[in-house]
This record gives structure tokens, C-alpha cells and sequence, in this order.
């Protein structure tokens, strides 16, 4: 009969002298020790019972789970465990199905950088829900809200960074009056299952001026950058009815400086 050290053994199945140790350690396999020094020897017996291990590994199973599943008797209690496995790959593609249609989206949100960058339209907005984190250069810092923030983080990427400027601050061409957070599309708080209730507050689709503008530098960002917006509702005979919202695009490094690239809405009537 054969016998192969702990080192042949790693190179015929390609993986490392920690993990057999791993295995050996929760009784998958156990190799014989040679007394005088203390070496290891496998058998083919073994070394089928690793092969099985890796075949396991290849489904997504974690180590712990695989000690396990080489050591039950039942087949109803490996059955139960891939039956859980699938669930969860479920979960794994669906996500991956929407981290894909988000990468699409978000494509298409840079391409109107060159389509609409200082260019106005009128156009309906999206509906969404937000949630704001920081007014002006203040973040808020409420230890009750910090379960909520949380939860706007790791929804990533499926959420937007997100502004608003108060009515009278666009109008007036005031430098504040503005402020951040998150905000979702509705089919990803469907998706998501994610909770509204305040402080997130629905945002409903409105007839609006759509546009994209540009921010520059540190401190940059301002409603006075919105003032060709304003303009354009004066010329058409246009009346601002409600604050100005959007999203960023996208943060890009021009001429040593970064430049945040913006998609703008702001509610109109005539």
C-alpha cells in the first residue's frame, strides 16, 4: 500500500499543509505517525476521503461545514445541507444579477455626463426615497440614527449619493442651503425590502428640469451652480415649485483637481 507524505499529499491535490492539517484536526482523515519522527503518512483511503473535501469545497461549502459533511452518516442530513447551499446560491445570483444591471445603469448615468453636462430639458423625475446624513459640511451624529446609517451603507452600490438644495437657496443663488445623503430607486427598495419610515422620506416623480452639472475642488460644490438652471425656467416662463434634487455621477481627477459631475432635478410648473 502506498504512503505519501503530508507534503506529496499537498502537491497531488494542489492545496496547502495548513489545510490537511485542518482536516486532520477534525478527524476527516487520520494519517499515520511514524514514531521516530514524528511524520505523517496518508493512504489512497485518505486521500479519497480529501478528494471528497475539495469536491464539497467547489459547491461554496466553508471548512467547518465540509469537516462535517465527510463525517455524517445520513444522507437526509447532506441532502438538507445542499438543499441549504442552494438557497443561498440563490440569494449569491440574484445579487450578482443586480450588482450586473446596476453596473449597466451606472454606464448609462455616465454617459450623460457628455449628453446633458450644463444642458437643460424637462423631463420627469425618478421616484425615489432618501435619506439625508449631513447638512452643509455637518455631518449628523445622532448615536440613535446610527443603526439607519448603517443600513444606507451597506446597501451600496445599489444606492445613489444623494443632495438637496432648499428652494430659496437655488432661487437666491445662496452658497448653502443644501444637503447629503443616500438615496434608492424604487425597484431597489422593492428589491432591497428596504424599510421607509422616517427620517426617509419619499421623494414622488415630478415634472422637472433635468440637468448635469459640474462641482470643482474641495469646497466646490454650491447652489450657485445651478444658476444657468434658474435661468433657463425664467426664459421659459417656468415657476420652481419645490427644492432642487440629485445624484452624483460620478468623481473624476481633471487638471489636478477632482471634479464631482452631478444629475440634477428640480421641480417645475408652468
Amino acid at each position: 500500500m502506498g504512503r505519501y507524505k503530508i507534503g506529496d499529499v499537498a502537491r497531488i491535490l494542489g492545496i496547502s499543509t495548513d489545510l490537511l492539517r485542518y482536516y486532520e484536526k477534525k478527524g476527516v482523515v487520520m494519517p499515520n505517525k511514524d514514531r521516530r519522527n514524528d511524520y505523517r503518512y496518508y493512504d489512497a483511503w485518505d486521500i479519497n476521503f480529501l478528494m471528497d473535501c475539495l469536491w464539497f469545497k467547489n459547491f461554496g461549502f466553508s471548512l467547518e461545514q465540509i469537516a462535517d459533511m465527510v463525517r455524517i452518516p445520513s444522507s437526509d442530513d447532506i441532502a438538507d445541507m445542499f438543499e441549504s447551499k442552494e438557497e443561498e446560491l440563490q440569494r449569491t445570483i440574484r445579487r450578482c444579477q443586480l450588482l450586473l444591471l446596476r453596473s449597466q445603469q451606472h454606464r448609462e448615468e455616465i454617459s450623460r455626463i457628455e449628453n446633458m453636462l450644463l444642458k437643460c430639458e424637462i423631463a420627469t423625475s425618478p421616484e425615489v426615497v432618501r435619506y439625508i446624513n449631513r447638512v452643509g459640511d455637518e455631518y449628523l451624529t445622532d448615536e440613535n440614527l446610527e443603526p439607519l446609517a448603517r443600513q444606507w451603507l451597506e446597501a451600496m452600490p445599489f444606492n445613489h449619493r444623494y443632495f438637496e438644495i432648499g428652494r430659496e437657496a437655488l432661487i437666491s443663488g445662496d452658497k448653502e442651503g443644501y444637503q447629503w445623503g443616500f438615496c434608492l430607486r424604487m425597484d431597489y427598495v422593492r428589491e432591497l425590502d428596504f424599510p421607509v419610515s422616517p427620517p426617509v422620506k419619499k421623494i414622488p416623480s415630478r415634472r422637472s428640469i433635468h440637468t448635469v452639472f459640474k462641482s470643482r475642488g474641495k469646497g466646490g460644490f454650491s447652489p450657485r451652480l445651478l444658476q444657468y438652471a434658474v435661468d433657463y425656467a425664467k426664459e421659459k416662463g417656468l415657476t420652481i415649485t419645490g427644492d432642487a434634487y440629485g445624484v452624483l455621477l460620478a468623481s473624476i481627477k481633471e487638471d489636478n483637481s477632482l471634479c464631482g459631475y452631478f444629475e440634477a432635478w428640480i421641480p417645475i410648473e408652468d
